[in-house]
């Protein structure tokens, strides 16, 4: 029986974008998932929270993002748990609630370049796949030297065309996926919102009139 595929889509989502959404539609199709779970952080461990809103309005945006996509679900396992969201943490606990699946941790070439700060890293990487996709202003190669030793035999760079193989999986445990991802950061959106300019486009219908709801970001 094949084993089911689950993403771990984490990050402060403050708010989520459409560039989160597009990132996560097209690692969910390359890695073939059953599911992509999007989990706002409760305190993010490497983030200045001056100006987060709280995790309630932020997993309330995800949901509304996620609706018309039945494989991205909304999960509150860090908010709930209180405290730092560590992913070494946040993922012994999905692994409780998927023993048996193959788990795909999911992060920004931003994120990665941090990997030797987090908490218990290389027991992240023993028991999770991970893909890192490309941003603007990032190169691939920067990530591809952040691991030395033992790693660099496990990881690979995907061609644009190249599909996901048993072989590949088998093989390597980081893959480096370079996407042509919607250029938007929430960075952007929170400062268009403080000079009162458009974030159409940048966030969903839904997204854009909850925080309009709100007053998310205003000051």
């Amino acid at each position: 029986m094949k084993k089911k595929r689950v993403g771990l889509f984490g990050g402060t989502f403050n708010p989520v974008h459409l560039g989160h959404l597009r990132a996560a539609e097209i690692v969910q199709e390359k890695f073939r998932l059953d599911e992509v779970l999007f989990i706002p952080s409760y305190i993010p461990p490497h983030k200045d929270t001056s100006d987060v809103v709280s995790p309630s309005h932020r997993l309330k945006m995800v949901e509304l993002t996620l609706r018309s996509n039945s494989h991205f679900v909304p999960s509150s396992i860090e908010i709930d748990a209180k405290g730092k969201s560590y992913s070494i943490i946040t993922l012994n606990r999905v692994k409780k609630l998927y023993p048996e699946a193959l788990i795909f941790f999911i992060l920004g070439i931003d994120a990665f370049l941090e990997i030797d700060t987090w908490k218990d890293y290389e027991h992240v990487l023993k028991r999770c796949f991970f893909v890192v996709i490309s941003r603007p202003g990032y190169h691939l190669y920067e990530a591809k030297k952040k691991l030395k030793g033992k790693y660099l035999k496990k990881m690979h760079e995907f061609s644009r065309s190249e599909a996901l193989t048993d072989k590949l999986l088998s093989t390597f445990i980081i893959f480096f996926l370079p996407i042509d991802a919607v250029n938007v950061a929430s960075t952007d959106i929170r400062d268009r919102i403080r000079r009162s300019d458009s974030i159409e486009a940048m966030v969903s219908v839904e997204v854009e009139a909850y925080i309009k709801e709100n007053k998310l970001y205003q000051i």
